[in-house]
């Protein structure tokens, strides 16, 4: 399996690593339904040192009038360079990013948004980041304490390096290759169009599998190993492209694949408007079933 370094680390890692300089926290907790919860509980308790990483605030641009673009756009790489060197990352930082992927914890459970950051990160050209194994959780099972405190960061300057060729646009996806393997990143409901309640089209991209990014993850909230990742992708060899419903939750998918040794620019791409802008247009077609 890979012989590249892990996306991940450990809470005892953490634990050992808590008051090195060059160690930047991320908790990047948040609710796509209640969208103040994430903040709001790490005011209640976070680990020592961390800063709040806002989806939509820091780690999104703003929205386009008719849903072009999606319902998370990525952020411009000036400005969220600036909110990076703002809250203490340079290029020489180590990042980690954690959220709780619980289901039942406070500020909502879901495991995709430190892997979100992870991505974003890596599109900026920094490679010295990574996602908390468990998240949350597993760092207080580990006996990890908690902080109310609000640090406050010395600034720093982050100047980022894009990566091109990370990103796909629409027109891209719809003349994409043959053997390109186009991966739908939603539940399989959601894929199958048997539900829909965020976006205004219900299906999923003509000839796009089906990947659900909740089968990264085990029933604890860890990630599962290397060998597991590449069996449920079953993507070895051939050229990507992610999607999801708006270009978070596709990025857990892209850390799976850095597991197994595909790092995000090795042939992969992330449809970064995803389903959401796909519907926005006229013309695209929806496939049901499958």
């Amino acid at each position: 399996m890979s012989t590249q370094p892990s996306p991940l680390r450990s809470a005892s890692w953490l634990l050992a690593h808590l008051s090195e300089p060059s160690l930047v926290l991320l908790d990047c907790r948040f609710s796509l339904t209640q969208p103040a919860a994430g903040e709001a509980a790490y005011g209640e308790g976070h680990v020592p040192g961390a800063v709040y990483a806002h989806l939509e605030r820091d780690l999104s641009g703003p929205k386009q009038l008719g849903g072009a673009g999606g319902r998370h756009p990525l952020p411009d790489p000036e400005r969220l360079a600036a909110w990076l060197g703002s809250v203490g990352i340079g290029n020489v930082s180590t990042v980690l990013a954690y959220d709780d992927p619980s289901g039942g914890g406070a500020g909502g459970g879901q495991g995709f948004y430190a892997a979100r950051v992870w991505w974003l990160l890596r599109w900026l050209g920094h490679t010295e980041v990574y996602v908390l194994d468990g998240g949350l959780p597993a760092y207080v099972q580990a006996g990890g304490e908690l902080s109310t405190w609000v640090p406050a960061h010395r600034r720093s300057v982050f100047t980022p390096e894009v990566q091109p060729g990370w990103l796909a646009t629409a027109d891209e996806v719809q003349a994409r290759s043959a053997g390109t393997l186009l991966i739908d990143s939603r539940a399989a409901a959601r894929y199958r169009g048997e539900v829909e309640s965020i976006d205004p089209r219900a299906g999923h991209i003509p000839g796009a599998v089906s990947r659900d990014w909740a089968a990264s993850q085990d029933e604890t909230g860890h990630w599962r190993s290397a060998e597991e990742q590449a069996t449920r992708l079953g993507a070895e060899g051939a050229p990507l492209i992610v999607y999801c419903g708006s270009g978070v939750s596709a990025a857990a998918n892209l850390l799976a694949l850095a597991q197994t040794g595909r790092d995000p620019g090795s042939g992969t791409q992330l449809y970064a408007g995803s389903w959401s802008d796909w519907v926005s247009g006229e013309g695209r077609e929806a496939e049901l079933g499958g």
